[in-house]
């Protein structure tokens, strides 16, 4: 793994600890709803802390596919790199 999508990862971890009991183990293949037990508005609210963090915005459609800490993780990626390549052009 880089050390950017180390940083993505650790940042995505330390957002979940925040609504997640401490001995909850959370890896990149835990599933968000099956394995972390992440309702829909823990999701969106998850989604606004990361969107707030990184300041960008990210697209409903992209967090329609997300299922696990991974795809999560790709997704931020994304939208990190979409808002980079707008703010460029």
């Amino acid at each position: 793994m880089s050390k950017v999508v180390d940083l993505f990862h650790a940042r995505v971890v330390a957002t979940l600890r925040q609504t997640l009991p401490a001995t909850q183990v959370i890896d990149g293949d835990s599933e968000l709803a099956g394995d972390l037990g992440i309702d829909s508005l823990t999701m969106l609210e998850l989604i606004m802390s990361l969107e707030d963090r990184f300041d960008i915005t990210i697209p409903l459609e992209l967090i329609a596919r997300v299922a696990t800490v991974d795809d999560l993780v790709d997704t931020l990626k994304s939208s990190l790199l979409r808002c980079h390549d707008r703010s460029i052009a």
